[in-house]
């Protein structure tokens, strides 16, 4: 990202899929020239010429975010998003990972609390270490 770029865009994209679905995407996303790179719990695609980074989730906690994701148009595009519940959940497992980076935390807890404070009525998922930092 450039120094212009607005900081709170990401240019990350965190998708989940069926698990029976990768491999056949990895394979896709091959042929097509991405790059394909594969961690414990997710696959990473960059395109070509493209600073997006497309995170696949593998880790199986993810899966029942298929189930209540709606339909909303993102950038143009229709599609399938995850309740605030859900990305709330996801936050809090990323944040919790000892294994993650300090740094990848910190804007973990970050992500967390902005979305209690915008969102009050998800407060009541927050563990009590995250409540008394609001």
């Amino acid at each position: 990202m450039n120094a212009y770029a607005d900081p709170v865009v990401s240019l990350d994209l965190d998708v989940v899929v069926r698990t029976a679905a990768l491999p056949a995407l990895r394979e896709s996303a091959r042929q097509a020239g991405m790059r394909v790179e594969e961690f414990a719990h997710s696959t990473n695609l960059t395109p070509t010429a493209s600073d997006l980074r497309i995170q696949f989730q593998s880790d199986p906690r993810y899966q029942d975010f298929l189930e209540r994701a709606a339909r909303h148009r993102v950038l143009g595009y229709e599609m399938p998003v995850a309740s605030l519940r859900d990305v709330l959940q996801g936050k809090l497992w990323a944040w919790s990972d000892s294994t993650r980076r300090a740094s990848k935390r910190q804007k973990d807890l970050a992500d967390i609390l902005r979305l209690a404070e915008l969102h009050p009525e998800l407060r009541d998922a927050l563990p009590p270490p995250i409540l008394s930092l609001l």
